[in-house]
């Protein structure tokens, strides 16, 4: 690997907008990361334990259950193993629900669409941390 770039990520990006999560599988692909993606949320937890991605991007206003409850299985189930979170809102967003993510557990929050310069940004700190554990 090139010094300065930072390994793939392997990312769950959970939306139940198909144009929203191929949007970002697009964005999160190009800049090298492994991307599967999830549109109810009762399949989420399957796919986690299935793929073991590393991120866990998450509508938290899912037509088939609640980002927020999602987030806070996975702190209940993998403690300090559980993938980095990003909760990601839209049409319901409310200042609100930054403060109800971080304590569901959420890591980071965008509001949609999210920009694809911070989220790159992020994710590289995200990658090169995980690459100094």
């Amino acid at each position: 690997m090139p010094a300065g770039e930072s390994p793939a990520l392997r990312v769950l990006v959970v939306d139940d907008s198909s144009d929203a999560a191929l949007t970002l599988r697009m964005w999160l692909e190009a800049d090298g990361h492994v991307v599967r993606t999830v549109s109810t949320a009762t399949r989420v937890l399957s796919r986690v334990r299935e793929f073991q991605p590393d991120v866990c991007i998450l509508d938290i206003h899912l037509s088939t259950g609640n980002g927020f409850a999602i987030g806070k299985e996975l702190k209940k189930i993998y403690g300090t193993q559980r993938p980095f979170q990003i909760a990601i809102s839209g049409k319901f967003y409310s200042a609100a629900d930054r403060l109800v993510a971080l304590d569901a557990g959420f890591d980071y929050f965008f509001e949609k669409p999210a920009d694809p310069r911070e989220l790159s940004h992020l994710l590289r700190g995200v990658s090169r941390r995980r690459a100094a554990a």
